[in-house]
């Protein structure tokens, strides 16, 4: 994982909260809101949205503008887009598949496909389903191809534009066909390569599980297990009015929402911080599911492995294993931490999206568990 140092550096500030004995004499809140206002005055930035969970205990807090200007602070029912964190979702969703003895993720993906794919296997090796869950498949980032190409250029002003316009009436149909097109030159299950376009056969395994649309699959499950009810791929014309506008790199008008996929599970989940704040506390429970979901399935060196969907750090010294997941559409960008270890987990969002985004997100949450080190010092 490209930044996995980094991510290590900055999780190891946690560890100070954590470990503090008047963690409750602390107010986490005002950390929160100091180091949210700087975020907001960066060049680019005009909001953030935050959700920290410590020992159960919720921390929310909203910032800034959506639309300069305005004075439309985001709010708890701000609906936003989270991105590839959806691959998470899937992934609980095939771990939960996975304890009711309904999926095996050593099965060769064909056994689910509609027709023969011959070109899904590299010599004799086919890809399995954990291929899929662990980016090791072969798989290309998205389908169809073309999409690769426009998003290699992903601050220039025309790539949503691009995007959308590849993806008008782009169905499940043409994604099956375009997957005969795909060429695999390595064997599976050892090179990592991100692949969107595995987390959307995933939801396609699912679905032939079921026999239920994704969609269905991942609403009923998320209101039973968790109770999020503002989670969801397709939104009606009333939820819509709260979905958060957004701005795509440096350009100053308000970009279009990220155009809907085959079954979506890749990156078009929307969702609110209190919802999010929920998902939190399901990923930092003991159950089985959670525990399969978190269970690695490639380990890359010492510090890295790949669960389901899930990015799996370990830090020997402080934290332990945690898990966690970017999230990005040309006008969002977003970040999940889950610290079994201390029953700790974040979510920080913006609506904004550029090459610097992610590390400014990265800066602010580090400052926010830097704070509160220094404070318990004092």
């Amino acid at each position: 994982m490209k930044n996995r140092f980094l991510l290590i550096f900055l999780l190891s500030s946690i560890f100070c909260l954590a470990q503090s004995s008047q963690a409750e004499k602390i107010n986490i809140k005002i950390l929160i809101d100091s180091a949210a206002n700087r975020m907001i005055k960066k060049p680019l930035i005009h909001s953030t949205s935050i959700a920290i969970v410590y020992k159960g205990k919720e921390f929310i807090g909203h910032y800034g503008e959506l639309e300069k200007g305005k004075n439309n602070c985001p709010n708890n029912e701000t609906i936003y887009e989270i991105g590839s964190l959806s691959k998470t979702f899937a992934g609980t969703l095939t771990a939960e598949a996975v304890s009711q003895n309904k999926l095996n993720i050593e099965e060769d993906i064909q056994k689910y496909l509609p027709e023969d794919y011959p070109n899904l296997k590299y010599g004799k090796q086919p890809i399995l389903i954990k291929h899929l869950l662990s980016h090791t498949s072969g798989l290309p980032n998205m389908l169809p191809l073309e999409a690769n190409t426009i998003l290699e250029n992903f601050t220039s002003h025309d790539t949503p534009a691009k995007i959308n316009e590849l993806y008008k009436n782009y169905s499940e149909k043409d994604f099956l066909r375009d997957l005969h097109k795909v060429k695999i030159d390595s064997v599976p299950g050892y090179k990592y390569q991100y692949s969107s376009a595995g987390s959307q056969l995933i939801a396609f395994v699912l679905e032939k599980i079921y026999k239920t649309k994704y969609e269905k699959l991942l609403t009923d499950y998320l209101i039973k297990n968790m109770a999020m009810q503002n989670t969801k791929i397709i939104l009606s014309a009333q939820e819509a009015k709260k979905l958060a506008v957004g701005y795509h790199s440096d350009n100053p008008v308000i970009t279009t929402p990220m155009p809907e996929l085959p079954w979506g599970a890749s990156g078009n989940i929307k969702s609110t911080i209190p919802d999010m704040a929920k998902y939190i506390k399901f990923q930092l429970k003991n159950n089985k599911v959670v525990a399969e979901s978190h269970q690695p399935i490639v380990k890359f060196d010492k510090e890295f492995s790949i669960g389901y969907f899930w990015n799996i750090a370990t830090d020997d010294k402080e934290l332990g294993t945690f898990y966690l997941h970017h999230g990005g559409v040309p006008r969002s960008q977003c970040y999940i931490y889950i610290v079994p270890k201390y029953d700790l987990g974040a979510f920080i969002i913006t609506n904004q999206s550029g090459n610097e985004t992610a590390r400014i997100m990265e800066e602010t949450l580090n400052e926010i568990f830097e704070k509160n080190k220094s404070n318990r010092k004092k």
